[in-house]
């Protein structure tokens, strides 16, 4: 054997001293920065646009969808009367985060979080036509999902689970929502979503599935607990409480006799203001004041200084 078998050729050499010198991989587990984080809400907002009225629709049909599943768990495991009521607020807002980690991490168009497109139309990245159009197809789109999924409770008999209980509750948390006077179902609407929308924003600085999960919890948990509205959330729940009433359930809960289309229609025109309210204002344009790139004004000459 040569000397210079042994010893390697000189391209391998080369290659062996290019891979020694070449850096390591550094992979960052951290969020995002609240200027990153900004960045990857306006992009998405811009990506919104541009899908069509059919995907659009079909997608928030699933975000309508997986938040009335979350809202279907709220009732299961809130319908147990052995638990007291403050554990039994901050349990059921667990289970309702499901809803939203299907959302984010599995992927749906949801009109609560798309409040934070206003921070596009703030950056001019977006026209109001193009955000209102995103808006109206999927709040309908979210409508339409929701009700199937109440189609298909009523269908399953999931209504009579724990002895009625379920239906029971569903009845009584629908008529819960019916009754206040639309300025408080407003005002409930603005917190609401000041809350949903940063959990989104936690969504989209969160590196990993695992970092999504946990950084929406207590927000989304928080805002149950604290009996805010949900435009979206309400499209499961008065529908699936008005259903249950027609199925004989509920009959001695409080305001039950209000449950009626008409009062959906007046709690979701509520909600739904108000959420648009608290995302836009209070966290997509407050958060695009604080952390968009804002233009570099051109220095002074010297003689000017």
């Amino acid at each position: 054997m040569s000397k210079q078998n042994r010893q390697g050729s000189p391209s391998q050499h080369a290659q062996a001293s290019a891979q020694a010198a070449a850096p390591a991989t550094i992979v960052n587990v951290n969020a995002l920065t609240p200027v990153e984080t900004e960045q990857s809400v306006e992009s998405a907002g811009v990506a919104k646009t541009r899908l069509t009225g059919r995907r659009a629709f079909v997608s928030a049909m699933f975000a309508g969808a997986f938040i009335g599943f979350g809202a279907l768990f709220f009732l299961i495991v809130t319908s147990d009367a052995a638990m007291t009521w403050g554990p039994k607020r901050f349990v059921g807002g667990l289970a309702f985060c499901m809803g939203l980690v299907l959302v984010l991490c599995c992927g749906a168009e949801l009109f609560t979080g798309n409040s934070l497109m206003v921070s596009d139309i703030a950056a001019r990245k977006i026209s109001w036509r193009e955000m209102l159009r995103n808006w109206v197809i999927v709040w309908f789109g979210n409508l339409a999902g929701a009700l199937l999924l109440v189609a298909l409770v009523a269908l399953a008999g999931t209504m009579a689970l724990n002895d009625s209980a379920v239906g029971d509750l569903a009845v009584a948390t629908a008529a819960s929502k019916v009754t206040p006077a639309w300025g408080t179902l407003f005002v409930r609407g603005i917190l609401c979503n000041i809350l949903v929308c940063l959990a989104v924003r936690i969504g989209f600085a969160a590196r990993s599935v695992a970092d999504k999960v946990l950084g929406i919890l207590l927000p989304i948990a928080g805002f149950v607990a604290m009996g805010f509205e949900h435009c979206v959330a309400n499209m499961f729940f008065l529908p699936m409480g008005l259903a249950a009433k027609m199925m004989g359930f509920g009959a001695g809960a409080a305001g039950v006799d209000a449950l009626d289309v008409p009062a959906i229609l007046y709690n979701l025109s509520a909600a739904t203001l108000g959420n648009i309210l608290g995302g836009s204002l209070f966290v997509a344009l407050a958060y695009w004041y604080l952390n968009a790139k804002k233009p570099s004004k051109p220095a002074k000459p010297a003689s000017e200084r």
